[in-house]
């Protein structure tokens, strides 16, 4: 089982993703450590990300799902994921589809959210670009970030029918 949970920046993949790779006793793989140098420096900067800096960002992230499967275990992982073409990659490259929960949520929670994180090199005036870039999921589970983490990890484990 593959599980991707995906959003904006400060939608609270990694608080999410790790509560239900718990829940599901699964790997938890956090997106943002396969950044590279220079990635992490443009964003750092302010510098949107292009698709051609998240081609190989994809690629790995593929590479260590399917090292994990391939080991028989299943995998939670938190990452932006913005484009359907994003998503289609990471699944093609780890060999298998997936599940896709999208924490979807208002742009001023996310922004008072980013304001007030500390020690993340995604700085919040990157919000904008991110909200641009993003193509909701159709087939997703589709959860608010509004609500409590307890309460958000409930419907998703309801919806994966666990």
């Amino acid at each position: 089982m593959i599980v991707l949970v995906m959003g904006v920046s400060g939608s609270g993949k990694s608080t999410i993703g790790r509560m239900l790779a718990a829940a599901l006793s699964a790997e938890f793989l956090e997106a943002d450590t396969f950044h590279s140098r220079d990635n992490v420096a443009k964003m750092t900067s302010g510098i949107p990300l292009e698709d051609a800096d998240r081609w190989p960002w994809l690629e790995a992230i593929g590479d260590a799902i399917a090292a994990h499967r391939l080991a028989g275990r299943p995998v939670v992982l938190a990452c932006s994921a913005l484009k359907d073409s994003y998503r289609r990659r990471l699944f093609a490259q780890a060999g298998e589809p997936g599940h896709v929960v999208f924490l979807d949520g208002k742009a001023d929670l996310i922004a008072a959210r980013l304001g007030g994180r500390r020690g993340h090199y995604m700085p919040p005036t990157l919000l904008p670009s991110q909200l641009a870039t993003l193509e909701p999921p159709t087939d997703a589970i589709r959860v608010d970030i509004g609500n409590r983490p307890e309460d958000i990890l409930a419907a998703i484990l309801r919806d994966l029918g666990r």
